[in-house]
């Protein structure tokens, strides 16, 4: 036996958020959405942003545009408490409008930093939306103020603006591609002129972007579910490197960036992206229940049920049970109505907090074998909870299986990542975490099991098909501001990954 039974101590507790979208989990920085030739733009743009909200739950923004005038609306929170037709979306009106969902990454959760963004530059009007981070917004940042510059925000999508409004070029378009050339790192971006709905993926598409139709209207969204919402069609991705721009008279399609190997972020399949979305043609859902067979083939282990940690553990857990023959339950039950705070008045009620969000389903697990299923351990402070609760339960064995491989790199490109010395299986062997959190036994998907789970043959070591910087260190695109600010950290991560 690895581990032992653990008290989820005092400290333990105070880490663990009652926000029930702040779990220990890697967070995605935003979503975006884009309506053009619709007469209710804005109000599609919401409905549109409330299925994105998985993706952002710190702010919400939406520009319209009515054909003469931008109107733009930002708040605070989530898109629920704000953008109704009684309120915000009557003061939105217009045939095109873009939408953002924000979990901040770069930037304070100030109200300065919610996007859209919007600008009047020479050639009109001009609004962006920003899914993704710049590697090196700080040094272009730097220079655009020593050119005269002036910066309301601190977010690096306001980079892409000033770059846009200091371009010699002519046209907005070619201002935009003048812009995107000068920067380095992942970008999937909406952006609104008085006459244009641009979408754009960085060359690697790293991060998701896709085109739907609805009637004689066209839209931008980061994933189809938010498509499905406004029962539009699914036309297609937008490819890597990809600029489509909008008009009344229909589609353009450019690719100003030269040919490039395809990355995009596998933890989209793993976690980000809504089980509903088809990404990159593969079902997410799907995608999930392979990757929990081919974990229950490479890491196998004698057991009474599966138990998945929901929410997102559930299409993983579902392929284990599939793939080994043991039975899924739900062995943990979510609480989803836990609100945005809770008023702890003294050390009683505040050591139940850990239990605000998650209990045992004790008859599904006293006297068991219990094989728990996640999508991946982060800082390990809520495997820690869990492990916790199911032993008290009454589980006989607790096996944990991870449906990534172990997390050991700080994510650069759009993911609020903890430092790596905050990164549990960057600090501790799979043997010590497995001690840590209490499990008898521990394991990860391989590598090559992940790639095997998104149809391919392995993990390509000279040529892998996705960012997967956050298990192997190998990052795709420079990362100049990392460099800027420690010089041999790069180079370490470019040894550690050799």
């Amino acid at each position: 036996m690895i581990g032992a039974p653990q008290a989820v101590s005092e400290d333990c507790a105070r880490m663990i958020s009652t926000d029930p979208f702040d779990d220990d989990k890697l967070r995605e920085e935003c979503g975006v959405y884009g309506v053009f030739g619709a007469d209710d733009a804005a109000p599609l743009t919401v409905l549109g942003l409330h299925a994105l909200q998985h993706r952002g739950q710190e702010a919400a923004g939406i520009v319209a545009f009515d054909g003469e005038h931008f109107h733009s609306e930002r708040r605070m929170g989530q898109v629920a408490e704000h953008f109704t037709r009684d309120t915000v979306i009557k003061r939105l009106p217009g045939s095109a409008a873009i939408g953002h969902v924000r979990y901040s990454t770069t930037g304070g959760t100030v109200l300065r930093n919610v996007q859209p963004l919007f600008a009047d530059l020479s050639a009109g009007g001009f609004a962006i939306a920003h899914n993704g981070n710049i590697t090196n917004a700080a040094i272009l940042r730097d220079e655009l103020v020593r050119r005269g510059s002036i910066f309301q925000s601190t977010s690096d999508t306001e980079t892409i603006v000033h770059l846009v409004a200091t371009s010699d070029r002519t046209r907005v378009i070619d201002k935009l591609v003048d812009a995107l050339r000068q920067i380095e790192g992942a970008y999937s971006l909406v952006a609104l002129t008085n006459k244009k709905l641009i979408g754009v993926r960085d060359p690697l598409g790293v991060r998701p972007l896709v085109l739907g139709k609805r009637g004689d209207s066209y839209l931008l969204s980061s994933e189809t579910c938010a498509l499905d919402i406004v029962e539009a069609e699914f036309v297609r991705d937008i490819e890597p490197g990809e600029m489509v721009v909008i008009t009344d008279e229909g589609i353009e399609s450019i690719k100003p960036f030269g040919p490039a190997q395809s990355r995009f972020c596998v933890f989209e399949y793993i976690y980000f992206a809504r089980p509903d979305s088809q990404v990159e043609g593969l079902s997410v859902y799907q995608a999930r229940k392979n990757i929990g067979a081919e974990l229950a083939r490479e890491r196998p282990v004698p057991a009474d049920v599966v138990i998945p940690v929901p929410d997102s553990g559930v299409p993983a857990a579902l392929g284990y049970s599939s793939a080994s023959n043991i039975p899924f339950e739900l062995g943990i039950i979510r609480n989803h109505y836990v609100g945005r705070s809770f008023i702890e008045p003294t050390d009683q009620i505040r050591n139940f907090r850990v239990k605000l969000k998650h209990n045992a389903n004790r008859a599904q697990l006293q006297g068991k074998r219990v094989i728990l299923v996640d999508d991946s351990i982060v800082r390990g402070t809520t495997s820690l909870k869990i492990v916790s609760m199911v032993r008290e339960a009454g589980a006989a064995e607790v096996h944990m299986r991870i449906a990534a491989p172990p997390t050991t790199h700080s994510c650069y490109y759009g993911v609020d990542t903890p430092e790596r010395s905050k990164l549990l299986a960057a600090q501790k062997s799979i043997e010590e975490m497995a001690q840590h959190i209490g499990v008898d036994t521990l394991a990860f998907i391989s590598m090559d099991g992940l790639y095997r789970a998104m149809g391919e043959e392995g993990r390509n070591a000279v040529r892998p098909k996705f960012c997967d910087a956050c298990f192997t260190g190998e990052y795709p695109t420079s990362l100049s501001d990392v460099e800027r600010r420690d010089p041999t950290k790069q180079l370490s991560l470019l040894a550690e990954s050799a």
